[in-house]
């Protein structure tokens, strides 16, 4: 589910700054910008430090890349997926090291803001 959310707040992150010149899609932009705008929230409620957000954030950015071409798998292939991948994401937490109180922290943190974003596309809006 991080994953999953990872993917749209990036996507939404890319659309919201589109227009604004080259280079939009550009990786490396593109993980600044998904820091900028997660990293300070990240660290306001989770109450990680800089260096350890960081980590963190650098792992939701590269989980992305793994949750391409889950949309071809069928529901319960996606879920076991997911599932495996979130499994995989916590253990990165472990090598940070986050405590089990900091990953339940971050996962939460995450879970929030995927619903606040479900939340403003049923409200019809694109977060701004």
């Amino acid at each position: 589910m991080v994953a999953v959310f990872t993917t749209v707040l990036i996507t939404n992150a890319n659309a919201q700054q589109g227009g604004g010149g080259q280079g939009n899609f550009d990786p490396a932009q593109m993980a600044q910008r998904y820091k900028d705008r997660v990293k300070p929230q990240l660290i306001e409620k989770t109450k990680l430090t800089d260096a350890q957000a960081d980590k963190v954030c650098d792992i939701q950015i590269a989980t992305r890349q793994q949750m391409r071409g889950l949309r071809d798998l069928s529901e319960d292939d996606r879920k076991k997926k997911m599932d495996d991948i979130q499994a995989d994401v916590n253990k990165q937490y472990k090598a940070i090291p986050l405590t089990d109180d900091q990953i339940k922290s971050v996962n939460d943190f995450f879970d929030e803001m995927r619903k606040q974003m479900q939340q403003q596309r049923q409200n019809g809006g694109g977060g701004n």
